[in-house]
């Protein structure tokens, strides 16, 4: 084996290397926010009975084996119209499921809400085609089916927010700003925590990606689900190819009122790219709160009266834009 060959195929375990590290991360990240929880939390968070509704499981909105979402229908039914709050599951875009938010999604339906809970194709061995994209255009595929059960149901949708944590918290950005204008009912609101929404090479050089721009084209390339070349990165090309995924870049496409927390020592999910959904809420005069959690990370663990802040401000824009009625 030449010296050429030896170099090529150590740089190409390395970057593969670096993107199971990243993959691998925020999967961890998540796991240790859902072990964290201060006693005010449980506010926020309530175990399903019957008492509460009905609740429907697995029901289908595709042919893909992932394509189930779960639905909670409060126990005062018969209005003229409710609102629905989408919460997506997270997992780094390689696990997780719809049920790891069950108390989350009972928490909204006691609050009067149509709740939905929806599971996407994961990045895994058996799926290695499955993206940041595909598993976008399938929440965008499910939301119309989730409208349809509902009102099957007796629980007419009028308005609807899409939400989530990690991975879920991207989706959902992208569903409310890149494809709520085509949603079957006006979203009005997205609120969520440690979302990726922006990938600029320098701003995740928390995983060298600033001084490699082979392992920027792979990493953002398998996130995106198109090929993206070194030269294309070099020459900022790349930014074209991985706006569908970017939601900070489709806030004025739909700017809708937002909740988003972000921790400034995040080693999964940087912290820099955050900030530029920040500018764009900004620039475009969308009325949201947005925080930045000082002592955490990924987990938004360490900085409790904040953590309280951001489930406070999620259920007041809850109560100003979807109003039970």
């Amino acid at each position: 084996m030449n010296e050429t060959v030896k170099k090529k195929r150590g740089k190409t375990v390395h970057i593969g290397v670096g993107i199971l590290v990243f993959l691998l991360a925020f999967g961890a990240g998540v796991a240790s926010k859902a072990a964290i929880g201060p006693a005010w939390a449980k506010e926020y968070s309530v175990r399903w009975s019957d008492a509460l509704g009905i609740r429907k499981t697995d029901l289908p909105y595709g042919e893909g084996e992932a394509n189930r979402f779960d639905l909670y229908l409060p126990k005062d039914g018969g209005k003229d119209s409710y609102g629905l709050v989408v919460y997506l599951h997270a997992g780094g875009f390689t696990t997780g499921d719809k049920a790891d938010d069950r108390d989350m999604l009972a928490w909204l339906c006691s609050k009067g809400y149509v709740a939905a809970g929806i599971n996407y194709t994961l990045r895994d061995e058996a799926h290695p085609g499955a993206s940041v994209l595909t598993q976008s255009n399938e929440v965008k595929a499910a939301v119309p089916q989730v409208v349809k059960a509902a009102e099957e149901a007796g629980y007419p949708i009028d308005r609807m927010a899409a939400a989530g944590g990690s991975a879920g918290h991207c989706l959902a950005m992208l569903y409310a700003y890149r494809d709520g204008g085509s949603a079957p009912v006006p979203v009005v609101l997205t609120f969520g925590g440690v979302g990726p929404s922006s990938f600029y090479q320098e701003d995740w050089g928390m995983f060298g990606l600033d001084r490699s721009d082979e392992a920027c084209a792979e990493l953002f390339g398998v996130m995106a689900g198109v090929e993206i070349g070194p030269e294309e990165v070099a020459d900022g090309s790349y930014l074209e190819k991985v706006r569908p995924i970017a939601a900070a870049e489709w806030v004025s496409h739909n700017p809708v009122p937002t909740v988003a927390a972000y921790g400034t020592h995040d080693r999964v999910q940087p912290f820099l790219a955050s900030l530029r959904l920040k500018a764009a809420l900004e620039e475009n005069r969308v009325d949201h709160v947005y925080l930045e959690f000082p002592h955490s990370g990924h987990a938004l663990q360490n900085d409790g009266a904040l953590s309280r802040q951001w489930m406070e401000a999620i259920e007041e824009y809850l109560d100003k834009y979807m109003p039970v009625k």
